[in-house]
């Protein structure tokens, strides 16, 4: 009787087994788009047909659909332009980017990829390290009349995080409308969680898909997004987490450098749209009329656009936009990353633009925070310094953290993606593209700044590293797709 109960219990599960291969090979026929990514998992479920599909539905899977909250307030605001040319600002592009026609071809590019408008009349403002960011950001807060939104991924229960963490409690208290979203992993940085004492104290507070939801297999898809406005008026973005870490002068044990921006004028609603969307994924409630979303007036001469993206509607469009801004570039490019681990076409883009003759300065820390990372890194980066491109290694302390790019003398892009495939397949992301030679002159000469105090890496050096040191990091680089 054993015996027959657990023969056809064998075949019982042997069928299910097969049927989940089945299913998940089909899924990854149809819907996988990178020919070597669909080989991959098709490989590895049959190879391995029980591991292979849990771990294809966990990981594999990486697009959610989403309702596009932010084109159905069309009500709540002054409408964006019809469709096609969403990149038009009114009157003369041209004249009003002062720029080169390959300034114009971009914010066209970005304009049909993003169905957003660009928009003219904003102020920006650079903040590096919390010792800026976050003495604004807290001024910000203390001054709320009517809203505060804030959307994270790290918010640490340390000294900073709980400055914020005050800020808030006492504008909920003044009887301002404040609504805090943390990414659930980005949540559990530090115990208790900052969560947790947010929402004890009054604070609306929610944590962007859980770990293992009953929606979906969600903890491989991450909000990296770092929004704050206040009053729908002022608002902050950019690459910096809540963190002591960053506040430089308190000498914390793990010191980074990262940078931030203050955002005032039209554009604010590009931050506004994007909480109030991923606020109403989490929650179901839609953030509606002035107090979240008031008339905008012009208060600077900055012409800005909001890039959202992430694994689901707008997969792929940071992707196109850097893309776009590497094919337009004519003297030069300067990126700041901690994390650079591009795929082929981005390789490729940078060494043809090296190639023609462009100027092309990459940045990233000689010693990275996360060590398969810095290992893949260090497997890949011979692919782009054959052709020319300088790549320029920052010391280990403090971390680099920025995230910032900057096309000839007058296109910047900053926030919170990092030039690695997680950043542009998996997670939700938010920047903001800047047409400014006043702003770009000074983040170029950040850039520069950092290149001063970095050295430069070359192709010898990484070719010299001893073969244990190549074989692991040759390894390490096969994750690429999932670091």
């Amino acid at each position: 009787m054993i015996e027959w109960i657990l023969s056809h219990a064998l075949l019982v599960g042997s069928v299910l087994v097969a049927g989940m291969a089945g299913v998940a090979v089909l899924h990854a026929l149809l819907f996988k788009q990178e020919v070597r990514a669909a080989i991959a998992w098709v490989g590895l479920i049959i190879l391995v047909p029980l591991f292979g599909s849990v771990l294809y539905y966990l990981i594999g899977i990486n697009r959610i659909r989403r309702r596009a909250v932010a084109l159905r307030r069309e009500s709540e605001k002054e409408p964006e332009q019809s469709w096609p040319g969403a990149s038009l600002i009114p009157g003369d592009i041209a004249k009003l980017l002062e720029a080169d026609d390959e300034a114009v071809e971009l914010a066209h590019l970005v304009g049909n990829v993003t169905k957003r408008t660009l928009l003219s009349g904003n102020r920006v403002t650079p903040l590096v390290n919390g010792d800026q960011a976050y003495p604004a950001m807290l001024e910000a807060i203390d001054g709320a009349r009517t809203s505060v939104v804030l959307l994270t991924y790290i918010f640490d229960n340390d000294a900073s995080g709980r400055k914020f963490l005050d800020a808030l409690v006492d504008a909920v208290e003044r009887g301002v409308e404040v609504r805090v979203l943390i990414d659930h992993v980005g949540s559990r940085y530090s115990r208790p969680p900052i969560s947790s004492l947010l929402r004890k104290r009054g604070v609306r507070v929610e944590t962007f898909l859980p770990t293992f939801s009953t929606r979906l297999p969600s903890f491989n898809l991450r909000n990296h997004r770092k929004v704050m406005v206040v009053d729908g008026r002022i608002g902050f973005t950019g690459g910096m987490n809540i963190r002591e870490d960053f506040v430089l002068a308190g000498g914390p044990k793990h010191p980074g450098m990262d940078l931030h921006f203050r955002v005032e004028g039209p554009v604010v609603t590009h931050l506004q749209d994007t909480f109030a969307e991923d606020w109403e994924f989490t929650t179901g409630e839609p953030l509606q009329g002035d107090t979240w979303f008031p008339p905008l007036i012009a208060c600077g001469d900055t012409v800005a656009r909001g890039i959202v993206d992430g694994p689901d509607a707008d997969i792929d469009v940071l992707n196109f936009a850097l893309m776009g801004a590497i094919a337009c570039a004519t003297r030069s490019i300067r990126i700041v990353t901690p994390y650079f681990l591009p795929d082929a076409p981005l390789v490729y883009a940078l060494n043809t633009a090296s190639l023609s003759g462009l100027d092309v300065d990459i940045v990233i820390p000689e010693k990275g925070n996360l060590n398969l990372v810095t290992w893949a890194m260090w497997g890949q980066i011979r692919q782009i310094l054959g052709h020319g491109c300088r790549v320029w290694l920052s010391p280990e302390k403090p971390f680099d953290h920025t995230k910032l790019m900057v096309v000839d003398d007058y296109w910047v892009l900053f926030g919170s993606t990092n030039w690695d495939p997680r950043s542009l397949r998996l997670n939700f992301e938010f920047n903001v593209e800047c047409y400014d030679r006043k702003l770009a002159a000074s983040m170029a000469e950040l850039v520069k700044s950092r290149i001063r105090a970095a050295r430069r890496l070359d192709l010898q050096e990484v070719r010299a590293r001893k073969l244990p040191a190549r074989l692991r990091d040759g390894a390490a680089r096969l994750l690429t797709p999932y670091l």
